[in-house]
């Protein structure tokens, strides 16, 4: 499998984590908006990217 593709996979998976960790009551509370931003923002421009790379393999391009 295409190394690249893996690396795709575990930024989409890093982009979920940065969604889902529980920073209440810690000294990074402040900037969670960020970091949801950030997450949402990985997600989907990984997917994007998987999804055209794909499209590309199926027409044979």
């Amino acid at each position: 499998m295409d190394r690249l593709i893996l690396l795709m996979l575990a930024s989409i998976l890093a982009g979920f984590a940065l969604l889902r960790v529980p920073v209440e009551g810690t000294f990074i509370a402040g900037i969670e908006p960020i970091t949801s931003t950030i997450g949402v923002l990985a997600i989907l421009v990984f997917s994007l990217f998987l999804l055209y790379k794909g499209l590309m393999a199926l027409l044979g391009k």
